[in-house]
């Protein structure tokens, strides 16, 4: 019988445990929160009346947690309705649900005699075959399971997640000794497929290998800021982006963290290893200890490393001083090797730049890179089954870009350990094999196909799954079709393109427009359907404004006519070829993102997309067919077919308050709900299977026998409804919510999704209301208060309102 996993129960409903129902949630599987039942009422409880034994009060533990979860930020459910799908309780009334579920996850206290006591009451309630899990950052799976039956134990296992559940990518997987090697097998594809996580599986060994590698990075970064005389502030500026790491850097992510957890983390390696260098390089330095006694614990307490207090001037970041555990003003430091890595163009270039430069900030980042690329090296097989797993555990836990290994090939492999060697260090037996060979790197990469060394002195192919399309790697395997400056088409296979954008931020200008006409004319002669997507860091974020606003400024009108006519004229290539046409957008996707996701037949969108239409934050309205397409999938809602009639004003005003509000989704599903996208669009919860289930669908499509779309029309509200929604805006405008240039912006969208001056009922079609929202943008972008809006987004990245 195929295994599933249709309905869960968390044991625990603190931070993790309530987040991590609420993305079992996510994902459509039903949830139990169940907790320990409060020693005491509260003050409300007995003003109340109640009692212990009273459910509410039984409950209220678990009941906090998911109420938590509508607050939190950012949101751990993608749309507030997920919450439905769990139900609180507690383990004195509440523990006979486990016989119902396919898999308990504890999450309680990090303390083995409590996970134990856990494990027992599971074990009295749980039917035979249930997968039990623990949560644990580093408590070891096999004690954990001491004094449990055989089948309790067969299907035991870690499961550390990565807080926040939904959004950090890493889920570890820890078998036991007697853990079964189908349920391992099981797990790592439910949690790839289902929740979207990558998967990496461990060794039972203190805190797993993220927090292992992690931590120890952290606290090599604390040892040498202290011999080197450096402050918090220039240690972030030297481990954030510069080296492909969070901009929270060092510091800032032991204030998000939590100085306190951090503490805790770095004590259960000290405490279980018995390696005494390893043991001293995991002994937490005394100000940090005060700082916890001070609660000084970061983001949670209001200071940390970091405080943030009003000045005269505004908020004002102070820095902690080490020293004196006195703050002062946080400083950006000089150093000559920083001011290198502007002019470095990769990633690569910028390590080496900082790893060997000749000043105190060049002489921090190698010795922090030295000392973590050794104990990665010498811990690697302790910890994992390949070097793979650890960097991919970096990678997706810690959001670092490249793993230990990869930054080791990134800044030269001979030449590191060469410095490494006149500097007395020790070198591991995995780096000494891999150089003995003739080797100079861990990983080779030939036509696009990656293999990775491993211990014997042989080279592996890395495992990729299928579902994992690379764009980088097809191009490299001559897959190419045809590029221009700011896109490329590629050959998936299969017959299916993907039409990549390439531009700075993926921006629209004309170069994409050009390469998507091709792309129409391509697929349609030799392909049986279209993908766009791109593996960039956001989908796009709308047209290219710096060339808009030139144009603008320049009182280039013609071109700009022309640069929204070719915009129209490429969507109706696209959306009215013989061919399927799918858009897969994720991360931002605004503006003229969300106008792209539009000349497509469906759209199979990253749970992770920020979609929204924002033209007004910029002083336009949408220009590109958004306008007109929000209002025909408006009217695509309007019941039809009952004796009365259904008045369509409250669907084209909805979809007139996402445009004039500038309305953004926090997921996928909210795009859904805000309109966006409609119900038939699929979601991909895993980002990295986006491509795939992209062409599959095309595939799909093609197979059933695709047929193109025929040209819409549609009966505008006309201009009663034009007269009611300027009603509203008039009344926002007497209220102080809107300035006097929002009301003109906010008019132009009502008039484009009213129909303009007609009668309430005619009948148009799409092409009329595209002309009027071509005529409505320019309009706009012709007003000076426009232009500042554009200047203002360009210089300082936020919307100004005037």
């Amino acid at each position: 019988m195929e295994r599933k996993i249709r309905k869960a129960a968390v044991l625990g409903s603190g931070v993790m445990g309530a987040g991590i129902a609420a993305h079992l949630a996510n994902v459509g599987i039903p949830t139990y929160l169940l907790d320990i039942v409060p020693r005491e009422l509260t003050a409300d409880e007995s003003k109340k009346g109640l009692t212990l034994s009273d459910s509410v009060v039984k409950n209220r533990i678990a009941q906090a947690g998911r109420d938590r979860l509508l607050k939190e930020k950012p949101a751990p459910l993608y749309d507030k309705k997920n919450i439905d799908l769990i139900t609180v309780g507690n383990f004195e009334d509440h523990l006979s649900c486990l016989s119902e579920v396919d898999w308990i996850i504890e999450v309680v206290v990090e303390n083995i005699e409590v996970k134990k006591s856990v494990f027992a009451m599971v074990e009295a309630h749980r039917k035979p075959g249930t997968i039990v899990s623990s949560n644990t950052s580093g408590v070891s799976i096999n004690e954990m399971a001491e004094g449990r039956s055989d089948d309790f134990r067969k299907h035991f296992l870690g499961t550390h997640f990565f807080n926040p559940p939904r959004y950090l990518k890493l889920l570890e997987l820890i078998p036991g000794f007697d853990t079964d090697p189908q349920v391992i097998s099981f797990m790592k594809h439910f949690g790839e497929h289902v929740l979207g996580k990558g998967m990496v599986v461990c060794k039972d060994t203190p805190n797993f290998i993220a927090n292992r590698i992690g931590t120890y990075g952290l606290q090599v970064s604390i040892h040498e800021m202290v011999r080197l005389g450096l402050g918090v502030d220039e240690v972030d500026a030297l481990t954030g982006p510069v080296i492909g790491r969070p901009k929270s850097a060092t510091f800032r992510t032991l204030d998000v963290v939590g100085l306190d957890t951090y503490v805790h983390v770095a004590g259960n390696v000290r405490n279980k290893s018995t390696d005494e260098q390893e043991r001293s390089v995991f002994e937490v330095p005394d100000f940090v200890l005060q700082m916890v006694e001070k609660r000084w614990i970061g983001q949670k307490a209001g200071q940390g490393f970091f405080k943030q207090v009003k000045t005269e001037k505004g908020k004002e970041i102070l820095a902690l001083s080490v020293d004196t555990l006195e703050y002062r003003p946080s400083v950006r430091p000089k150093f000559p090797s920083l001011e290198a890595t502007k002019t470095a163009k990769t990633l690569p270039e910028k390590l080496r730049a900082l790893a060997y430069g000749k000043d105190k900030g060049s002489e921090f980042v190698w010795s922090v890179f030295k000392k973590v690329l050794l104990y990665s090296a010498e811990k690697a097989h302790e910890i994992a089954d390949d070097i793979v797993s650890v960097d991919q555990a970096m990678k997706w836990g810690f959001g670092w870009e490249m793993g230990p290994f990869e930054t080791w090939d990134a800044i030269g492999l001979e030449k590191s350990v060469a410095r490494m060697r006149e500097e007395n260090e020790k070198i591991p037996a995995l780096v000494s094999e891999l150089l003995a060979s003739g080797k100079t790197s861990f990983y080779q990469k030939e036509q696009g196909k990656c293999s990775v060394f491993s211990i014997g002195g042989t080279y592996k192919d890395v495992e990729e799954s299928k579902e994992n399309i690379n764009l980088a790697a097809l191009k490299e395997q001559g897959k190419l079709i045809k590029k221009n400056a700011g896109a490329a088409l590629i050959d998936l296979g299969d017959g299916v393109a993907c039409l990549e954008f390439t531009s700075p931020h993926n921006a629209l200008g004309m170069d994409v427009l050009h390469m998507a006409s091709q792309a129409a004319e391509e697929v349609q002669k030799n392909f049986v359907g279209l993908v766009i997507g791109n593996q960039g860091k956001n989908f796009c974020v709308g047209m290219n404004l710096a060339m808009a606003l030139m144009e603008a400024q320049d009182e280039n009108w013609l071109e700009l006519d022309m640069l929204v006519s070719n915009f129209h004229k490429t969507a109706r290539a696209l959306r009215y070829m013989h061919r399927p046409v799918v858009a897969a957008p994720f991360g931002m996707t605004l503006g003229g993102g969300v106008e792209v996701a539009y000349l497509a037949d469906r759209v199979q969108v990253s749970a992770e997309t920020y979609l929204g239409l924002v033209e007004v934050g910029v002083g336009l309205l949408p220009g590109g067919g958004g306008t007109k397409e929000m209002l025909f999938r408006a009217m695509e809602n309007v019941p039809e077919g009952g004796s009365v009639p259904v008045d369509p004003f409250p669907f084209v005003a909805k979809a007139f308050e996402a445009i004039a509000m500038a309305k953004v989704s926090t997921s996928g599903q909210e795009a859904i709900d805000l309109g966006y996208l409609r119900p038939t669009d699929r979601i991909s919860v895993n980002a990295d299977h986006l491509l795939y289930d992209a062409k599959q669908l095309v595939l799909t499509m093609d197979k059933e026998g695709y047929t193109p779309p025929a040209p819409r029309k549609i009966r505008v509200i006309g201009e009663t409804g034009y007269a009611n929604l300027r009603q509203n805006i008039y009344a926002m405008k007497k209220s102080g919510y809107i300035s006097e240039h929002d009301e003109l912006i906010a008019s132009k969208v009502a008039y484009v999704m009213s129909g303009g001056n007609v009668p309430a009922g005619t009948e148009v079609i799409e092409n009329y209301i595209l002309e009027l929202e071509k005529q409505a943008f320019l309009e706009l972008i012709k007003t000076p208060k426009s232009q500042q809006r554009m200047q203002h987004m360009l210089t300082k990245n936020k919307p100004l309102r005037n």
